[in-house]
């Protein structure tokens, strides 16, 4: 939990800093790309807000009411950041790249050095600013705080990688229940490539002087936006809904089991997450029926610590034995 919260905070931060840096290039040039990137940076902070927000309400010890805790209320924020954030950043990001592209610069942005009209009022860039300077100096000072949220993400993702003998980022995408730090990674990286778009697009502008790279820019982060909070809508959908154990892990756990030589059969078998890295098991098992009960209690208890070392986000085991 702690490692998490740090990168949030970390990012945070970044962002925070990258889209007030990002508004005021947009003020000053008129870039489509710019505010696209300004729409997308503000969703990142929005986003580690909520991400917080999901880490302190799941701190809170259970109750009568939530006899696990609130381990998912982690899940919950994260889907409101996916749905919420990052879908209504890339729709408008989208939309103003479209807008750009079909009215000819029309659509609220403008050129360098033109007055910049953004929502109620109306600004004029200095005649003597260099616009393409100013959205150069802004991207890459952004890149570099992204760079150092990713490099903070990256470390805690890499750590539960080696923790869980994960092949890669590919495995740990399917498998991970912190969505907090997956959140994170994933929203570091897709910054740093729409920065990426938005350096091609204005340096492609400067050498045909052909302000559609720029706007086609706009839209393609915007697209790339949306694209995301699918993908992450999806990924904290099916830990909402309760999802076991992957069937590799859970068959781990099966063969444990299997291993004790006083249980004859698994009749049933079931995980479930209720909050990251926080994993339930039933198991309704078929014992010897030479074991008397506290001899059945012991093996009971010696199965319950074998899965938990075994799996290290096994919070509880339950054991049913079945006639």
């Amino acid at each position: 939990m702690a490692g998490s919260k740090s990168v949030v905070i970390a990012a945070l931060i970044a962002n925070g800093a990258i889209a007030i840096l990002k508004f005021f290039g947009f003020l000053l040039t008129g870039s489509a790309a710019m505010l696209s990137e300004t729409y997308h940076s503000i969703s990142d902070t929005g986003n580690q807000v909520f991400l917080l927000i999901g880490i302190r309400f799941s701190e809170r010890e259970r109750d009568r009411r939530h006899p696990f805790g609130y381990g998912k209320a982690q899940f919950f924020y994260s889907f409101l950041v996916s749905v919420f954030l990052f879908g209504i950043a890339g729709w408008e990001s989208a939309k103003h790249g479209w807008n750009e592209l079909t009215a000819g610069g029309h659509g609220g942005g403008g050129h360098a050095g033109e007055a910049v009209e953004f929502l109620f009022f109306s600004f004029q860039p200095p005649a003597w600013l260099d616009p393409l300077w100013v959205n150069y100096t802004v991207l890459l000072g952004a890149f570099v705080f992204e760079t150092y949220a990713l490099v903070k993400a990256r470390a805690e993702m890499k750590r539960q990688i080696d923790r869980n003998d994960w092949s890669g980022y590919r495995e740990a995408f399917r498998k991970t229940s912190d969505v907090t730090t997956l959140t994170a990674l994933t929203e570091d990286a897709i910054a740093l490539a729409g920065i990426v778009i938005a350096l091609v697009g204005l340096f492609l502008e400067q050498q045909t002087g052909n302000p559609f790279f720029d706007r086609i820019s706009a839209l393609l982060i915007g697209i790339m936006l949306m694209g995301f909070a699918l993908a992450l809508a999806w990924e904290n959908k099916r830990l909402l809904l309760g999802e076991s154990l992957p069937t590799d892990e859970e068959q781990r756990l099966r063969d444990v089991v299997m291993q004790n030589g006083n249980v004859d059969e698994i009749i049933g078998f079931r995980t479930v997450y209720f909050g990251p890295n926080e994993v339930l098991v039933f198991a309704d098992l078929r014992f010897d029926p030479a074991l008397d009960t506290e001899s059945m209690d012991a093996e009971i208890t010696a199965l319950e610590s074998a899965m938990q070392d075994t799996n290290d986000d096994i919070r509880k085991v339950y054991v049913e034995p079945e006639l």
